[in-house]
Parts: C-alpha cells; structure tokens; sequence
C-alpha cells in the first residue's frame, strides 16, 4: 500500500465522492475526482494515478466498458471497481477485463485500501460455501454477466435473455435476494 500515492475516484455521486475523497486526504493520498467516464479519462491521462476507485454505474456509462480505457492511459493503475449493485458474475467480469479488485458498496476507507493491496499468494484458500446460491440470485448473477456484456444496453441484453425489454427491466429495479447466512 505504500507505492500509492495518487488516487483518482470516478463516480457519479457526488456526495460519496465528495465523503470518499475527504477521507483518503486525511489518510494522505492526493486525490483526484471525477463524475463521469469522459472526465475520469480525462483525468487519468492527466493525472496518471497509482490508483482508481471506479463505480459500475456512471449515469449512462458503465464501469465496466471504461477499464481498458483507464489502463491504457495508466497501465500501471490499480483499479477497484466499486458497485451498489454487486454480483459474482460483475466481478468476475472486472477482474477479466483487467481491474485489480472489487467492492460492494458501502464499504469502509480501510476495506478500500486493502483492495488495492497485493494479493495474499499464501494465504489459506477461502472456506468453502455451506449452500449453493438460490436460483433467484444465480439468475440476478446471469442478468447482470448479460447485461455487463451487452454494455449496459437493456433493449440488447434482453433480446439476448430472450425476454421482453420491460419484463428485464421490471427485474433489474429489484433487489437481488440476500443469502441467509
């Protein structure tokens, strides 16, 4: 964590941003902000930041869609993608595309720069998970990889589902389902 000194951090709400960037200058990191995926590039091609706290939605933009622009103006960037909308397949999907890490959010200022840590190659394997996830939360999980891979467009995502466009969108203004723990 110590060869962080630059933070840059995209995303569209502007009280969290403001509340995120405050937090890590008291924790000494220069830190950028942006609200929108053309200023973040911007910025990023600017300011060249060690580090990037990127949200999935930016208004119309899509988190995900934005990684290999970021890296390739900052390749030596760490990028954590930072979701409300957090699933499996999302962050498979980041990871694939090339970010350092994920976080759901709400999350704490010390959970964020953990994320940008190395990776812990010796640690023990993660323990192993008592149940299976529900069928309604591995489809939540199918509907965001789809829509992940159709840009973010519903109308494309559910020609691909097969469903009608507004039976997709009813089912994206829900909450996925808990898993009882």
């Amino acid at each position: 964590m110590n060869d962080l000194h630059r933070i840059l951090v995209i995303d569209d709400d502007e009280a969290f941003r403001s509340t995120l960037a405050r937090a890590l200058t008291r924790r000494g990191f220069a830190v950028d902000n942006a609200a929108d995926a053309e200023t973040g590039v911007a910025a990023a091609r600017t300011g060249m930041p060690d580090a990037i706290v990127l949200d999935l939605k930016l208004g119309q933009d899509n988190g995900l869609s934005l990684i290999r622009s970021l890296l390739d103006c900052c390749p030596d960037a760490r990028i954590v993608l930072a979701t409300g909308y957090a699933s499996i397949a999302t962050a498979v999907d980041a990871v694939r595309r090339g970010a350092w890490g994920y976080l759901p959010k709400p999350f704490t200022i010390d959970a964020l720069l953990a994320a940008f840590d190395d990776p812990d190659m010796d640690g023990a394997p993660p323990e192993p998970v008592d149940s299976p996830p529900s069928l309604r939360r591995l489809s939540w999980e199918h509907i965001q990889r789809v829509l992940a891979e159709a840009d973010g467009n519903v109308s494309a995502a559910a020609r691909l589902l097969g469903i009608d466009r507004r039976t997709l969108q009813r089912r994206l203004h829900k909450r996925p389902e808990r898993e009882r723990g």
